[in-house]
């Protein structure tokens, strides 16, 4: 038994498919309550059948009419023809019906009202023969008095309503909703989302954990943040425990010293795993007590989204009796490196473009806290735990999380970034109902996309050395005649530091002095090229510069490590700058271009793309940027 001042540090490492397959036996074999209901089936949508519905009357329950005509006794029809028309009366012969209605005796066929011709009043006349029955339903017909409607563990669908009434069933039994409670946990953790206090953060992973549950059928009991104390924490559990069939208990899952989730559950009850061999989400703890299922799911977002899908939908959706939904498996084409560690099986979201014949899929960010990593993604990568990862443009399959109509929207960018391609992005939604997907690989990662055939078009700014001039040698060079540069925006490129410039940078020269800590651009970005030619120039050696080798894919991160006081310098555009209120240093501008493969001219995306270029929406919103011309 722990302590209250007990914390569990073991962490195991089992795969994900053992770890989910040990943890649902020790749940049937302690069995989780779920009781019957009685309902309204006009209430049921997606409610889940407990034992099958039987029709209690027939549907129709009378033979009906199947057509708008009139209702004849079939016999004295049998000699009519185009040729030889027979006459009917009224009342002797036929008499008008509608759709649905009773079939009265003695008449056994139903003639449409097309093939009528009215005589008069009390006659018609009609140039074929009505066979016996014919349009006629018969009492039965679609469903027979005792007739299974619906089995048992079937989720309700709309038709399934209109079924079960024309049966005259109107309650049902069905299995409660698995309710879920949710409890988010830390003292940094606020849900006062008019102000953030330094320090706090947003508690946001609750609210999605309960628009997940309701997604599955279930009910979400959200509780507020929850501070990371053991006893107030127990308690939470403890209330949560009485009401909900499942408790997640979001954050606390690893091994720090506020991180009692695992002690909590083994004291209330049994610990089953600790630890699952994924990435994001190892940290997951899986546990009982008191009859019911404890989560303790890591707190960053792409953790916590990751453990849901593969840990609580599974689980919700068992203990619902609902089909957990097939993945949707597609061949693609990798757009640069993933690099994994063999420890874990690791699932990387990823953005997903058609490139002639080929789907790109560009991977995004893998930091466990990324939460726009889900809000930007078309699928998911998985890199088996046995794997070192992949190489570019190797074919991989990708499991879709977004429709192939979204993916075929979406325009795929490799190369150099800049927050104009993000506003561009939003620029191609709202006015062409289309996509920009950004891979930020720097300016030759995006020529060497674009010569494998992966993109359609790459941002570059690729200073030449020897001439001064941006990005056409690089082309000739590496693309040939195929190629064309559509010329985009001048940009102002510039040194970054604190606001008020605390160390009193003046120039490039003085990245080199001591106690200056620098942050710099990938290897191939045209950024890395601008800083090296720069060095180069001034006689300053790499060696001599703290921080040469700290790489980041974007000026906004660069930006980033500046604002957050982990670097004192780095070079990238005054619109980053900018956004992160800090002081810039000119150098010069430089020419952002981009490259398009000359048969992709006429490609309706890029026609839109150029055509935002020379907006004079864009023009203005690069006026409000700052540090940009034409």
């Amino acid at each position: 038994m722990n302590t209250k001042n007990d914390r569990r540090i073991y962490l195991s490492n089992t795969d994900i498919e053992e770890a989910v397959a040990s943890y649902f036996n020790e749940i049937d074999a302690m069995g989780i309550e779920v009781k019957r209901e009685h309902i309204d089936i006009r209430e049921g949508l997606g409610r889940v059948t407990s034992r099958p519905v039987f029709a209690k009357v027939s549907s129709p329950n009378h033979n009906a009419a199947a057509m708008d005509g009139i209702m004849v006794i079939a016999q004295r029809t049998f000699h009519a023809s185009e040729v030889s028309p027979v006459v009917l009366e009224l009342g002797k012969d036929f008499a008008y019906i509608n759709t649905g209605h009773l079939m009265l005796s003695p008449y056994d066929g139903v003639i449409m009202i097309e093939d009528v011709e009215i005589v008069d009043d009390n006659h018609v006349r009609i140039f074929s023969a009505c066979s016996p029955w014919q349009h006629v339903r018969p009492i039965g017909e679609d469903i027979v008095s005792g007739e299974m409607i619906v089995f048992a563990h079937h989720t309700i669908r709309p038709m399934d309503i209109g079924a079960i009434l024309s049966g005259g069933v109107v309650d049902v039994d069905v299995f409660e909703k698995i309710r879920v409670g949710i409890i988010p946990t830390g003292t940094e953790i606020t849900d006062n989302y008019e102000h953030l206090e330094k320090g706090k953060i947003f508690d946001t992973n609750s609210w999605t954990f309960k628009s997940l549950i309701e997604s599955y059928g279930g009910i979400a009991n959200r509780v507020s943040p929850v501070e990371d104390t053991y006893d107030i924490l127990k308690e939470a559990v403890s209330r949560q425990l009485e009401d909900n069939h499942i408790v997640i208990i979001n954050a606390g899952s690893s091994a720090g010293s506020k991180d009692y989730t695992a002690s909590i559950i083994e004291d209330m009850g049994e610990v089953v795993l600790h630890g699952i061999a994924i990435k994001p989400g190892k940290p997951t703890v899986l546990g009982l007590a008191r009859g019911k299922a404890i989560i303790g799911i890591p707190g960053y977002p792409g953790s916590a989204y990751l453990v849901f899908e593969e840990v609580v939908e599974p689980l919700v959706r068992k203990l619902q009796r609902t089909m957990t939904k097939p993945k949707n498996l597609v061949e693609v084409t990798l757009s640069r490196r993933v690099v994994s560690s063999l420890k874990y099986r690791e699932y990387i979201r990823v953005t997903l473009g058609q490139v002639g014949k080929k789907l790109i899929a560009t991977p995004l960010n893998r930091g466990a806290g990324v939460s726009m990593t889900l809000v930007r993604s078309h699928g998911v990568l998985t890199v088996p735990k046995t794997s070192e990862g992949y190489e570019a443009s190797e074919q991989v399959m990708v499991e879709l999380t977004s429709s192939m109509e979204e993916i075929q929207k979406t325009m795929v960018s490799i190369g150099s970034h800049d927050l104009i391609m993000d506003m561009i992005s939003s620029m191609m939604g709202t006015t062409y109902d289309q996509h920009l997907s950004s891979a930020h690989v720097g300016s030759m990662g995006g020529i060497m996309a674009m010569k494998r055939g992966e993109a359609h078009m790459a941002p570059i700014h690729l200073l030449d050395e020897e001439t001064g001039i941006y990005n056409e040698r690089a082309v000739a060079k590496y693309l040939g005649d195929d190629f064309v540069i559509i010329k985009g925006v001048q940009r102002e490129q510039g040194i970054m530091t604190a606001k008020g410039n605390p160390k009193g940078i003046g120039s490039i020269e003085d990245i080199g002095k001591k106690g200056i800590v620098f942050v710099n651009r990938q290897k191939g970005s045209g950024t890395r090229i601008l800083v090296d030619y720069l060095l180069k120039k001034n006689k300053i050696q790499e060696q001599d510069i703290l921080g040469y080798h700290r790489e980041m894919t974007t000026h906004m991160a660069v930006a980033a490590a500046i604002h957050g006081s982990t670097a004192d310098a780095g070079v990238g555009v005054l619109s980053a700058a900018k956004a992160m209120d800090l002081d810039f240093i000119p150098i010069g501008y430089e020419d952002y271009d981009f490259v398009i493969r000359k048969e992709f001219l006429q490609v309706p995306a890029i026609q839109n793309f150029m055509n935002i270029l020379k907006s004079q929406e864009f023009m203005d919103q690069l006026k409000a940027l700052g540090g940009y011309g034409y």
